[in-house]
Parts: structure tokens; C-alpha cells; sequence
């Protein structure tokens, strides 16, 4: 029941890795497990940006289809780009550009007049835009003033103050060489002079909320020709690296493991970074910086490279095929591609809606986008909840939410003269971990007992209820009812001899 969604997960004293929300969001924040209903791609979606009322996508699709509609059918020709109702999922007809390349990535600014694309593309509508592109999103028009001259891929965007920052694989703009990154004018389109000169590929990019420096994440060993892996703070002006402590959380390469940051979110006073790594047991979590001091805050350490990191209603969303976390669950339940974090201290969320992992990276998510209240997520996956919906996915806090899973018939006994004790293992809800439950008497199904109890997919503990007002000698049915404010589930019946 996702609008109870953020509870603290603890049962007879035992916390069970789930913290509660941020107190900024009190009761009723929070979005359903139940994903709305959205147009897919028929391939990867890997940039999203949420501006004025739509979603803008980037990727490897050349088409789209409704909600429902199977690959290959109902399908609307979008050549790496389009856009889609925030409120409704449905396509934006107005948003329709033939770019000749992959978009990697997309953001808005700030006032979300416009967005930004970024990617493999040389023309737009036949025009030249060499890796990047500016679009109105009041007309849907491309942006003359900005068209650098980028040599080669661009992976990465970020907005700080009057200042397009970008990474990629690019050696050259506008015919200056800028090894990875650069950044021009968001007024004028010109290249200005920030040079972090990274040796090899920037994955990620962002700047703090108040553009006082700007976070870089790659496969890059030195920074300015400093020793600097995968991760560094620069000046937002000239890219100078700056102190950062906390890079320490991105163990160095080594011969089983390599750890690289494939993205980075900042909001507020926090800096957030997603990794990813090759090797068994290679650090593939999230981790916090303090933007101010650069120190470490939390370290995460769950298994399954993460792609994406983006916060939602006060809480920290991540994107990856997570199969082990430390303190919650561990490899053998699964792969958990859509968990959300406390930004406060990186425990999970209880919200566990889930997708599946497609070609071509066969990871599953691999970027998101908020708009405020929703969560917008985007990757190879071509199911999501078990049905088919490729691509592209979102959550919103509308609607009921998840149903709890119908619990069983309980096991039933007599423990002394007049009672009846039922047991029963915890159900499970996606968008709710404290649950009701109820014991119902005969076809009647009057309700002789009441307890509540916390659960999740790594933790489903034995719920207890007892009929202490059971008519003595008699044969009596028992069934079980949960509930989570919003859904009641039944189970079946099961019987006992009262003594």
C-alpha cells in the first residue's frame, strides 16, 4: 500500500536493514510498487530527464509502442529520442527528431526550459550537431546556439549554473583538444575553459547543487595527470582536482577487481556515486561524500554492479542486479534490480517492486529521473513485475499500491481449555512491510484476534494469533486475513479440535 510506504523494519527488536524515512517526509510519501502505465522501446533506454511536464528519452530504440503492446507491434518510429507524458506515460506526438546515433545521456535545466542530449550522433534532422543537442521544450525545436564540435562519444551531462558539463570518450572540442571532459556556455554555446583532462573514459558527471565543484566518474586512472582512479572532485571553473577523502570508498584496480563509478547524484549538502565492478566480490555498491569537507559519510556494499542513482522523494534510488547485501539478504534470493536507499545511512527502503535484465548489457536498469513525485526508469529490461513492458518504466505515489501475498491456512492448536492458536509465516508487500493480521472464526469469519508484524523477501518471520474466547469441545475453522490499510487478503481454512 504505497502511500504507507516508508516504515521502519523491525521486529522483536531485530532491525532488519530497512531505516525509517527521512523525517522531511512524514507519513503518506512514497510511491506504489505498482509501475504506471507507460509506453515502451524496443531497446535500451540509457538517458532520461524529467522537465515540464514530460519525460525526455535517449537510447539505442528506433521505436516505440503502447503500454501491453508486444515487440514488434503498434509500433511509432522514434530514431534514439522522444518524449512522454509525465502524467500519463502516453507519447509526446510534438517531441519527433531523426537523430543518426545513439543517445547516451540527457538532462534538463534547471528552469527545464530546455533539455540536453548527448551520445554518438553527428545530425539532428539533418543538421550537424556533433554529440550534443539542445531542444526547447515549449516548441520541441532544436537550440542553434549549442552545437560544439565533439569528436567522439559523449556519455555524460550535468547542469551547473551557466555551464553544460560533459564526459565521455572525446578528445577534441571545437578543434581544442579536451581529453573526456569539457564544458561550454549554456547562453552562447562557447567552449569555456574548465579541463579536467581525464586519461581515460568519463561515465559519470554532476555538479553540486551549488556549482561549487563537479564530480567525474570513470575508468580514468589520473585526473590533470594526477593519480585520481575512477573518481574525482574538480574546480567548476577550471577543473583543477580538488581534495576529495572520500574517493578512498573506490578500491584500486587490482588483478581480481576492478571498481569503477557509473554514476553520481548530488543533492543538498550530499554526494552520491554508483559502482560497478568486474571481479568476484568486487565493490559493485553506493556510497555518500559530504560535498563541503569531501569526506566519506556511508559505504554500501552490496553485490551487483549499480548503474544508476537519482533521489526521489527524499530517499535514494538505486538501479542494479543487487544479489547480496550485507545485513539483509544474501546470494540464493534472488536478483533485486530496483531498491531504494536511506540517504542518511545507504539501508534499504522498503519499497521492492522488480524488472528483469535484456540484452544488450543484460544488467537491467541503467538510468532514472524524478520528476518530484515519480521515479522514471529506463535500461534493458523487458519485463517489469513479471509482465512485458521493455525499456521504459515509471512509479508514481497514485493509486493502492502493492497487495500483500495471500497468506496461508494457518497451522492450528489447543494450548489449553477455550483457546486456539494459529500460526502462520508472514506475508509479504511490496510497498509495505508492517502488516496487519487477523484471525477469523468460522464461515461467519469473526475476527477473535489482532497483532500486527514487519516483514520482507530476506525476512518472513512466524506470525502468532490466539482465539482465547474458542467455545470449548466443539470443531472450529480458522482462517488468516492481512491487510495493509488498503487491500485485505485471505487465506483458506484450516480446523481444530478446541479442548
Amino acid at each position: 500500500m504505497g502511500r504507507r510506504l516508508f516504515v521502519a523494519l523491525g521486529i522483536s527488536g531485530l532491525v532488519l536493514g530497512v531505516a525509517p524515512a527521512p523525517s522531511a517526509l512524514g507519513t503518506g510519501a512514497g510511491l506504489t510498487a505498482v509501475a504506471a502505465s507507460t509506453w515502451q522501446t524496443d531497446a535500451s533506454v540509457l538517458g532520461l530527464a524529467v522537465a515540464k511536464g514530460k519525460a525526455y528519452v535517449g537510447g539505442r530504440f528506433l521505436a516505440v509502442r503502447p503500454p501491453g503492446a508486444a515487440a514488434g507491434t503498434h509500433e511509432t518510429r522514434r530514431t534514439y529520442l522522444a518524449a512522454f507524458s509525465q502524467s500519463t506515460g502516453a507519447l509526446d506526438a510534438g517531441m519527433n527528431h531523426v537523430l543518426n546515433g545513439i543517445v547516451w545521456a540527457v538532462v534538463a535545466s534547471a528552469d527545464g526550459s530546455r533539455v540536453y542530449v548527448g551520445g554518438d550522433f553527428t545530425r539532428v534532422d539533418g543538421l550537424v550537431r556533433n554529440r550534443i543537442a539542445a531542444f526547447n521544450t515549449a516548441t520541441g525545436a532544436l537550440v542553434a546556439a549549442i552545437a560544439p564540435q565533439v569528436s567522439y562519444r559523449v556519455k555524460a551531462l550535468a547542469i551547473g549554473g551557466t555551464s553544460l558539463y560533459f564526459g565521455g570518450s572525446f578528445g577534441v572540442v571545437n578543434g581544442v583538444t579536451r581529453n573526456r571532459a569539457a564544458a561550454i556556455s549554456t547562453v552562447t554555446g562557447a567552449l569555456l575553459p574548465w579541463n579536467p583532462n581525464a586519461d581515460n573514459d568519463v561515465y559519470a558527471i554532476d555538479a553540486a547543487d551549488d556549482n561549487s565543484k563537479v564530480y567525474l566518474g570513470g575508468t580514468f586512472a589520473k585526473i590533470g595527470g594526477t593519480s585520481r582512479w575512477a573518481v574525482a572532485s574538480v574546480n567548476n571553473s577550471t577543473g583543477a582536482r580538488l581534495p576529495f577523502a572520500a574517493a578512498s570508498a573506490v578500491p584500486l584496480p587490482s588483478s581480481g577487481c576492478t571498481s569503477r563509478v557509473k554514476d553520481i547524484e548530488t543533492s543538498g549538502s550530499r554526494v552520491y556515486f554508483a559502482n560497478a565492478g568486474d571481479g568476484s566480490g568486487c565493490f559493485d555498491g553506493t556510497w555518500a561524500a559530504d560535498v563541503a569537507t569531501g569526506n566519506l559519510v556511508w559505504k554500501s556494499t552490496c553485490l551487483g554492479a549499480t548503474e544508476a542513482v537519482t533521489m526521489v522523494n527524499g530517499w535514494l534510488f538505486k538501479g542494479s542486479h543487487a544479489h547480496s547485501c550485507p545485513g539483509t539478504f544474501s546470494d540464493g534470493s534472488g536478483t533485486h534490480f530496483l531498491l531504494l536507499q536511506n540517504p542518511a545511512n545507504g539501508s534499504l527502503g522498503p519499497w521492492f517492486p522488480n524488472t528483469n535484465a535484456g540484452p544488450p548489457t543484460a544488467v537491467g536498469p541503467l538510468v532514472a529521473a524524478s520528476g518530484g513525485s515519480d521515479l522514471w526508469i529506463g535500461g534493458d529490461f523487458t519485463k517489469v513485475n513479471g509482465a512485458g513492458q521493455q525499456g521504459l518504466t515509471r512509479f508514481t505515489n497514485l493509486g493502492l499500491g502493492a497487495s500483500p501475498l495471500g497468506p496461508a491456512s494457518p497451522t492450528l492448536s489447543s494450548p489449553a481449555v477455550g483457546q486456539a492458536k494459529a500460526t502462520v509465516q508472514a506475508s509479504l508487500d511490496n510497498d509495505d512491510v508492517r502488516l496487519t493480521y487477523r484471525l477469523l472464526r468460522g464461515a461467519a469469519n469473526t475476527v477473535v484476534a489482532t497483532t500486527t508484524a514487519s516483514s520482507a523477501f530476506w525476512y518472513r518471520p512466524t506470525v502468532t494469533l490466539t482465539d482465547t474466547t474458542a467455545p470449548s469441545r466443539t470443531t472450529q475453522s480458522y482462517r488468516i486475513e492481512v491487510s495493509d490499510g488498503r487491500h485485505a487478503v485471505r487465506g483458506g481454512y484450516s480446523t481444530v479440535i478446541v479442548r
